[in-house]
């Protein structure tokens, strides 16, 4: 959308159309992360992107900052809009940015919506389901292999699968560490881009351990 009007507009130097492009993929995240939408996010970068040609550019000292922060206004006031119509659901971000059956190693390329994606996955999934999900949906595992990994029958592993899928369509469940999202990310990117799936493994096996740990110390 954006990539085919770049060229169609004489007046933005390549200079100035580059600076766009760069910062796109955060755009869409800023205004991901308060709408909520992916659909309306991108007609809030799209907004950002027509605003863009028509401000005096070279007064912009950082066109990254202008843009986020522009991009930020829009978003809000979109969402204003739409909650005063009764429009915005009240539940937390959806795992809609990112497409997880995609090819992973495009996925991966996909920066701040991949990062939303997956913190979803980390705030309304147990270990368990997460990791089915994860192997299921981003890496096309068979059910009985995502079965062998996370030791379960087959059956089971189906039914994890697909409860998986209806909670993400349910309310945040806990909050997310830093620490702990981000090592989610780097290990989802690291697989998706090297093929490392054993890692993948051991990491989600792993979570799915400690969370039973903390369930334990819990009761």
């Amino acid at each position: 959308m954006i990539t085919r009007s770049l060229r169609a507009v004489a007046e933005v130097s390549d200079t100035d159309a580059a600076s766009f492009q760069i910062v796109r993929q955060r755009l869409f995240g800023i205004a991901y992360r308060v709408l909520g939408s992916a659909s309306e996010a991108d007609d809030v970068v799209q907004d950002a992107w027509i605003r863009w040609q028509r401000t005096e550019r070279g007064t912009i000292r950082d066109p990254a900052a202008f843009l986020a922060t522009m991009t930020a206004r829009l978003a809000l006031s979109v969402g204003q809009s739409a909650r005063a119509r009764h429009e915005i659901p009240s539940g937390p971000l959806q795992a809609d940015a990112v497409d997880l059956r995609a090819d992973p190693s495009r996925v991966a390329e996909q920066g701040e919506a991949l990062e939303l994606a997956l913190l979803a996955l980390l705030e309304k999934l147990s270990a368990t389901e997460r990791a089915a999900y994860i192997l299921r949906e981003a890496f096309d595992y068979p059910h009985r292999r995502i079965a062998d990994v996370l030791g379960l029958s087959e059956a089971n592993a189906r039914q994890v699968v697909t409860r998986a899928r209806g909670r993400l369509r349910g309310e945040r469940r806990r909050r997310v560490g830093a620490a702990e999202h981000r090592g989610l990310l780097d290990t989802f990117v690291a697989a998706a881009h090297t093929g490392d799936l054993a890692s993948l493994e051991r990491r989600l096996a792993a979570d799915i351990t400690e969370a039973g740990s903390r369930e334990r110390l819990a009761a």
